[in-house]
């Protein structure tokens, strides 16, 4: 069963765009299902998970691009990036677009590779797992929180009950997960893990101790939603701070974990500097924290962490999925004045909170820190370009519809993102 996919479209244009189309994301998120779907008739397509084929592209680079001839898909490209230099002179000699479709698990021993060997040949999208509008098909654009685009969404959005979010939350958004009915969670994230510790990790990155990983993943799991503290991740982990920056970063480049940035102007005070983590599948962090099933979630300790990292990753997947950098931030200020979430684009703020209550009071009280950067008066006309507008705000709560908090700001049901 073939789930549609958001990306579909970014992939096709940017197919007829450049001559190099890259497919990036965390291991098992559909990369390969979604270009098998879209692949005219005619395409090779190559894996070099296989080994044999793996040696042919590194050792005959040259061979290996005359038997698999564009137009071609070549998966996980990330292990034998010597045949880069050899997919550019091809591109350079026919200037074909959409002639190669590449994919690769693991952003962080890729890009470098990628940008250096075909830059402006080569349009590059990333793919995470489900979203609940792929889920359940209403194929939403990208989050805002605009008024008119909240009352057009309702027309087609399927109202979900607390128990149905939780276990939307508990189960994740791998593909798999909703393909094959009946899959063991525990089983499937297990192998999903060791997986990804014994190719992703130990293979590329070259991770010597295994086990501490995979406690730092763990680790890392119970601290989605907070800001990054090096020295407490070290210290859980028995790592050295410096260890602990390299091993975020790799989960962070191999799409399992997002950093949330600050939002900085100078007409702001006071603001703290640490960004925010979240994983990128709820289902993953889940197993990793030992949450055997939705309701004791639901109820558990972490249950406020974990709804706030659902809505992050849906807000986050639905930029990606439509071929965008997700213009997402967060403010905190030092007497702890705080804005879940902030997305920045068309020269205005748009500002969010996140609650996990049906009838949230006072959580907007917050959005007013923003204001001295809508102000004239903090800004003289040098820098002129960073006054900002302060667009309509919104609560993403577990109301059961959509409904005004005032003239600007707006209380948003979850299984309306």
């Amino acid at each position: 069963m073939y789930i549609s996919r958001k990306i579909e479209t970014p992939v096709q244009r940017i197919s007829q765009t450049f001559p190099v189309l890259m497919v990036t994301g965390p291991r098992q998120s559909g990369k390969t299902t979604v270009l098998k779907h879209l692949s005219e008739a005619g395409r090779k397509y190559v894996t070099l998970d296989d080994p044999s084929d793996r040696l042919f592209a590194k050792t005959e680079p040259s061979a290996f691009l005359e038997r698999y001839s564009p137009p071609v898909t070549i998966d996980e490209i990330q292990y034998a990036p010597e045949i880069l230099p050899y997919i550019k002179i091809h591109v350079d000699k026919h200037k074909t677009n959409g002639a190669f479709w590449l994919t690769g698990s693991q952003m962080f021993h890729m890009m470098k590779n990628v940008s250096e060997s075909l830059a402006g040949r080569v349009g590059i999208v990333n793919l995470f797992g489900l979203s609940n509008s792929e889920i359940t098909g209403t194929l939403f654009d990208s989050f805002t929180t605009e008024q008119n685009f909240l009352m057009k969404r309702l027309d087609s959005a399927r109202r979900m009950t607390l128990p149905e979010v939780f276990e939307r939350i508990h189960l994740g958004g791998m593909p798999r997960v909703y393909e094959q009915q009946g899959l063991d969670l525990d089983e499937y994230y297990s192998s999903y893990t060791q997986t990804y510790l014994s190719r992703d990790v130990r293979e590329l990155t070259q991770v010597a101790d295994e086990l501490a990983f995979y406690r730092f993943l763990c680790i890392a799991a119970a601290r989605t939603g907070t800001l990054v503290n090096y020295e407490a991740l070290a210290k859980e982990t028995e790592i050295s701070a410096p260890t602990a920056k390299q091993w975020l970063s790799v989960l962070v480049s191999s799409g399992v974990v997002t950093l949330i940035e600050p939002y900085h102007n100078r007409a702001l005070k006071r603001v703290v500097k640490a960004p925010r983590m979240y994983f990128l599948d709820t289902g993953l962090a889940a197993h990793l924290t030992k949450w055997q099933n939705a309701a004791v979630l639901e109820n558990g300790a972490m249950a406020g962490a974990f709804f706030e990292t659902y809505v992050v990753s849906e807000i986050y997947k639905g930029f990606a999925h439509m071929g965008k950098r997700p213009p997402l931030y967060y403010y905190r200020d030092s007497n702890t004045k705080e804005i879940d979430l902030i997305i920045w684009q068309d020269g205005a703020l748009f500002p969010i909170e996140i609650k996990k209550s049906a009838n949230p009071t006072g959580a907007t009280k917050h959005f007013t820190v923003l204001k001295p950067v809508a102000d004239d008066a903090n800004f003289d006309n040098m820098n002129r370009q960073l006054k900002m507008e302060i667009g309509p705000g919104c609560v993403i709560c577990l109301a059961n519809d959509l409904r005004p908090i005032d003239k600007k700001n707006w209380c948003v049901p979850v299984w309306l993102i």
